[in-house]
């Protein structure tokens, strides 16, 4: 299925139901099925050819489903940016991505426009918003017609570009093709229960493959309302819930943590959120207890996936509490794996990398033939992250490969560490990474990040860890701090952590 149809079939169903919300906007589904028209004919109209890159800087909106639909009618790929890179950040880029057309919301512009002359192949640049003196998109839509484009588009073809977060280095555009999203999106319509009842939060930011590709685009698939949140707060949240009825919503673990420990939490707010999917990074069991006594009725279901492979691992919440600790078990309509670093699988309880390969598997990184080598292998895709297989087929997650320390020649998964820190009541987050040590090689380093009024002593973390933990194994530095360094997605940077330690070190970060 081409990325259009999803809407086109959607629009054909439901042509008068609202497909997204966002404040005190209302789009239906034909109209964001005409739109989506318009731009593709508008593109067309000024020469955009097949495979041309179509870049895109803007919060969560209407313009960005108008956006993301239009260009795949094109035969385009959007190019997704993040609306917090820094102008150097742009333009390494924009240039990376060979993108012809900009798409910029109004409040970015000016960052855009620092660095166009850095651009050579930059040729057009359309305004989402308030346009002033320049072409906006409202200009490019009326000079297309509402019919469909005249395109041979096939399933196979590219049509979207995501950002890695860039935790070991410069973020890589993970390319994708039509084929590669369907079956992520019908990963998450049947693993997240989600049908054209349901209103569907989207909340954490759409450049980035969590919001467009694992929530707003199964949403169009099967009919479903989508009410957008350009910028994340609690308050905000609750009141777009409360108004919208949204039944369901992706979070990540730090937006779920602020919502249950607001201190003007009202269960009213949320009395028809039926759905929540989580992913992204561990979520401490005490906001997962905290969550089911405010909201007893929310089915939780527990994701796994990444830019490169879409949804790999679903955990639904008829699993919870037994499977607590784990990622799930791999999708309905994916090839996952554990296995060794010649391919082969591991045997249950056996540490391995996890592997993907099929439909749902990325084409390429793009312009980054050393980094797509890389990442092919024996057939698979590999993740870089490291777990274990139960024999029942539930998957737990080790750690990050990179992230694994290697102290005195034994292995430590800093993701072990933090869990035995989490059993401490006053801990909120944590974050384990390997530090330089001339003796050992590396230790590990811990910092951590009280709740709100809490306090607790290093002498009392480090007996809690050493009651728990081999002595190789104990976070030899330990320093609390006030916030992390975190991803758009809520990711906490651990580059960004021990980057001070190994500067001017042998240590690739």
């Amino acid at each position: 299925m081409l990325t259009g149809d999803m809407l086109r079939r959607s629009a054909e169903r439901f042509p008068n139901k609202p497909a997204v919300l966002w404040q005190d906007t209302s789009l239906s589904f034909s109209q964001l099925n005409d739109d989506a028209n318009r731009l593709a004919n508008g593109l067309l109209a000024q020469g955009l050819a097949k495979g041309a890159k179509v870049g895109i800087i803007c919060r969560n909106r209407p313009e960005y489903a108008t956006a993301f639909f239009g260009v795949a009618r094109t035969g385009g790929v959007l190019v997704n940016i993040s609306v917090l890179y820094a102008a150097d950040e742009l333009q390494f880029v924009l240039a990376k991505a060979d993108v012809e057309v900009m798409l910029v919301e109004d409040i970015f512009l000016e960052k855009l426009l620092a660095v166009r002359d850095q651009l050579p192949k930059l040729k057009s640049v359309y305004v989402i918003g308030a346009k002033g003196d320049a072409e906006g998109l409202d200009d490019l839509l009326a000079k297309g017609s509402a019919g469909y484009p005249d395109v041979q588009i096939h399933e196979d073809d590219p049509f979207s570009m995501t950002y890695t977060g860039g935790t070991t280095g410069r973020p890589k555009g993970v390319l994708c093709s039509h084929r590669n999203r369907m079956i992520t999106a019908h990963t998450v319509a049947v693993e997240e229960a989600l049908d054209e009842r349901d209103i569907v939060g989207i909340v954490t930011p759409m450049f980035h493959v969590a919001a467009l590709n694992i929530m707003f685009q199964p949403a169009v698939l099967v009919g479903a309302t989508v009410t957008m949140l350009s910028k994340w707060s609690v308050a905000d949240f609750a009141a777009m819930a409360r108004s919208t009825r949204m039944s369901a919503a992706f979070m990540v673990p730090t937006q779920v943590s602020m919502m249950v420990s607001d201190p003007d939490f009202d269960a009213a707010n949320f009395k028809s959120f039926e759905k929540l999917s989580v992913a992204g990074a561990p979520m401490p069991d005490w906001v997962q207890r905290d969550l089911f006594e405010k909201l007893p009725n929310l089915k939780l279901t527990q994701i796994y996936g990444q830019s490169e492979v879409g949804v790999l691992t679903s955990l639904r919440h008829w699993y919870l509490p037994e499977k607590l600790s784990s990622i799930g078990r791999q999708a309905y309509n994916v090839d996952v794996a554990v296995v060794d670093p010649d391919g082969k699988p591991v045997k249950p309880g056996e540490i391995g990398e996890i592997v993907s390969r099929g439909e749902n598997v990325m084409l390429e990184y793009y312009n980054e033939p050393e980094q797509t080598k890389a990442f092919f292998k024996h057939g698979w895709g590999w993740t870089g992250d490291v777990g274990t297989i139960d024999d029942e087929g539930f998957i737990t997650l080790v750690d990050r490969s990179k992230d694994m320390i290697i102290s005195g020649g034994e292995n430590v998964y800093p993701k072990e560490i933090e869990n035995v820190i989490y059993g401490l009541p006053a801990v909120a987050e944590c974050a384990v990474f390997g530090i330089p040590d001339k003796k050992w090689g590396e230790v590990p380093a811990a910092y951590v990040l009280l709740k709100s009024g809490e306090t607790l002593q290093e002498d009392v973390l480090v007996d809690h860890c050493a009651a728990h933990l081999a002595r190789f194994k104990r976070p030899r530095l330990v320093k609390f701090v006030d916030a992390f360094p975190k991803t758009p997605i809520g990711k906490i940077q651990k580059n960004v952590l021990r980057e001070p330690y190994w500067k001017n070190m042998e240590k690739k970060i």
